[in-house]
């Protein structure tokens, strides 16, 4: 039987797994695998590099899959900002149902995308801003925790302490996003008082990913210990697979802290592209990926990984949870 929350009564889905927005992942073929298995599949509208193009991934995505699947908006710090704007009519006009947005205030797209009938989770690090974006109208909440791939935010507060906070305070549902991997942890987020799971990494590890092989296997042979966050004299903090580049930008870091320019050749996109899509290098660029590494040993297909999270979520649930409760009784 499906686990049925108020995440998967609001977004229309089986389960109550979303996957996230990932930049050079978050393509079609992935985001309609991911749906057809029953969960919330996320086309990340950055990666490509035009509204135009977004408009074709988004109509592809319509051909994998008829069940609902998202796109990830977020709203980076950039001195040459994108167009925002025509990336979010195609979205509108497309008739896509739900937008994760991340990043920056996202007040306008909110208020912009809930008023065409879209239903908008927003990604936060902190229950603050979570409580902030809840005033702004999102529908639902993304709560972020520090084991999370890419941006974590400049705050230290893990998923065990924050998901418990968050459960206090939100009135609107929210899922558990960072360092989830597998069904314990579904169940545990659900005890938290989550209404889900956000999976980012978990999914780039699946036979469906659009990435290369060679990354792919480095998360499945990394352990815990083999990620790291760069970029934080720059409080754009960013958890990254551990690797001699990495090693480079802290050292750049640590010697000339604050500077951007000492370390763009290093951090730019286009290696993090070429590293996914041409080499599968794992060591020849800085990529997100989040502590949930240690957790992944396999190559699913999104079918099995999803059914299997599900099913041993609800074996934990029926059976050990049920069964220590009988035993005290």
């Amino acid at each position: 039987m499906p686990l049925r929350t108020r995440v998967t009564e609001l977004l229309g889905i089986e389960h109550p797994i979303i996957q996230g927005g990932m930049h050079y992942v978050g393509y079609a073929v992935l985001a309609a695998a991911v749906s057809n298995a029953g969960g919330l599949g996320v086309i990340t509208a950055l990666t490509q590099k035009t509204p135009d193009a977004l408009r074709e991934e988004i109509r592809k995505c319509k051909q994998l899959t008829s069940k609902p699947f998202g796109v990830n908006v977020t709203l980076l710090p950039m001195l040459a900002p994108p167009d925002y704007g025509a990336y979010a009519q195609v979205i509108v006009d497309e008739k896509v149902p739900v937008v994760e947005t991340a990043g920056r205030n996202p007040e306008k797209m909110i208020k912009f995308f809930s008023a065409h009938g879209i239903k908008v989770i927003h990604k936060c690090v902190t229950v603050r801003h979570a409580l902030s974006a809840e005033r702004m109208g999102a529908h639902a909440i993304s709560l972020d925790g520090y084991e999370c791939g890419g941006h974590p935010g400049e705050v230290e507060c893990g998923n065990f302490v924050l998901q418990a906070v968050g459960a206090r305070q939100l009135k609107v549902p929210f899922v558990c996003s960072g360092g989830v991997a597998n069904g314990a942890q579904l169940a545990a987020a659900l005890a938290l008082g989550a209404d889900g799971v956000n999976c980012g990494t978990r999914f780039m590890a699946t036979k469906e990913a659009p990435i290369h092989d060679g990354i792919k296997q480095a998360l499945v042979k990394a352990g815990e210990y083999d990620t790291t966050h760069v970029m934080r004299t720059l409080k754009n903090t960013e958890r990254a697979f551990k690797n001699t580049v990495t090693d480079e930008v802290l050292k750049i870091e640590k010697e000339h802290p604050g500077d951007f320019s000492k370390i763009a050749h290093l951090v730019k996109g286009d290696n993090y592209r070429k590293a996914f899509q041409e080499t599968g290098d794992p060591t020849k660029s800085v990529w997100s990926c989040g502590q949930s590494i240690a957790l992944i040993d396999d190559i699913p297909t999104c079918q099995e990984l999803i059914a299997k999270m599900v099913a041993d979520a609800e074996g934990i649930i029926k059976g050990r949870l049920a069964g220590m409760m009988t035993a005290k009784l």
